[in-house]
């Protein structure tokens, strides 16, 4: 089972796998996983170590300190780091994915020379601003507003449920330049978080409490102008851009979760004694394991295919849609059979599993909801 598992995959690639399980291994173990969540702390170690390792530079263009990695390269990282801790993805696809390859897909050579040396060496963090107060799914919507000030922007508006904002060095921050238009009023923007009129307050949240949310507040903060992500009024194809490759990350990400949800309670199930034998040798049990592997080979198919389109240079919209509900949808459900699978003891805080459950949760929502995705692949089915 273990070769068909690699099929498709490069030797690089699988080198990918097994170095960055090592190094997970190392720097980021398991009694440290449990310290960092209950304190709800984002692990600079774990970053710091990802980078050293060439990491952050995997998907960038060598003219910018990038590896050149291809899109499957990438999906391939993303799954390792959640195989191993969900949260290990998580702290890498603000800045790499969401912040970064925005510059590399619609930055401005300056910004793309100043800043992407920076974030393949580790040296920068960042997060992407999108979701407010009153807009979450329509994202046209948005009521930031940013307007000309000089030789520059001032941007005011709230920003809620921010991933990883707190430790962000920059922030890509989308908001309206044109107020009476939908998508064609949409400016990026390249934001210093230590820029004055910038305040953040961190959010509580049920899980992916190493990268928690936060709400940010923009006062009249200024951005210059040649810190726009594009052009002026003409966001929003840049966006999309960036947000296919977010969500390809997602399903990704959520291939090493189901991965990890598999492999917990199998290692649970293979020990716990129940009736004179181990309880993997119920049919009950057996019947989960199989539903979760189906899920997992499924989503991991749909996101290889996925990776392979987008290297090719296509704009495959449904297809995104699809690996995104699918890999969302499956690792909740995962992560709920693991712990039906090991009963009271995965319910409690002693076991991981919970961890993993409070972690996923949000993946239906994240994103652009699943059913928002679902309207898209309605839409492009005539309907």
């Amino acid at each position: 089972m273990a070769d068909l598992d690699d099929f498709g995959l490069t030797d690089e690639q699988l080198l990918i796998r097994q170095n960055v399980a090592q190094l997970l291994a190392r720097v980021l173990p398991a009694e440290e996983i449990r310290r960092l969540d209950a304190a709800s702390e984002f692990p600079h170690a774990a970053f710091k170590a990802l980078a050293e390792a060439g990491y952050m530079a995997l998907p960038y263009d060598p003219a910018y300190g990038g590896m050149g990695g291809s899109r499957k390269d990438l999906v391939v990282l993303v799954e390792a780091l959640a195989r191993h801790y969900s949260g290990a993805s998580s702290l890498y696809l603000p800045t790499v994915v969401y912040g970064g390859m925005h510059l590399q897909l619609t930055a401005g050579e300056h910004l793309r020379r100043r800043y992407l040396p920076e974030i393949c060496a580790g040296r920068l963090k960042s997060a992407f601003a999108l979701s407010e107060p009153d807009t979450g799914s329509d994202a046209s919507g948005i009521k930031t507003r940013a307007v000309r000030d000089g030789n520059g922007y001032r941007l005011t508006g709230q920003k809620l449920y921010i991933s990883a904002a707190h430790v962000a060095d920059y922030l890509m921050v989308v908001a309206k330049t044109d107020s009476e238009a939908k998508h064609k009023g949409v400016t990026l923007f390249w934001v210093d978080a230590r820029a004055a009129g910038l305040t953040m307050k961190p959010l509580e949240t049920l899980g992916r409490r190493t990268t928690h949310a936060n709400e940010i507040f923009l006062d009249g903060v200024f951005v210059p102008a040649d810190h726009v992500i594009g052009e002026e009024n003409r966001g929003w194809s840049g966006l999309m851009k960036g947000l296919n490759l977010e969500r390809l990350c997602l399903a990704a990400q959520a291939c090493g979760n189901m991965h990890f949800a598999i492999e917990y309670a199998r290692a649970y199930a293979q020990e716990r004694q129940q009736f004179g034998q181990p309880i993997s040798k119920f049919q009950a049990i057996q019947h989960k394991f199989a539903d979760m592997r189906i899920m997992l080979k499924t989503t991991q198919a749909l996101t290889w295919r996925l990776a392979d389109m987008l290297d090719a240079g296509l704009n495959p919209v449904e297809e995104t849609a699809i690996a995104k509900i699918q890999g969302t949808d499956g690792e909740f459900k995962c992560a709920h059979l693991a712990m039906e699978i090991m009963g009271g003891a995965g319910y409690t805080m002693a076991h991981d599993i919970q961890r993993l459950f409070r972690d996923v949760r949000v993946g239906s929502i994240g994103g652009g909801t699943n059913d928002i995705h679902r309207n898209t692949i309605a839409k492009l089915m005539g309907l």
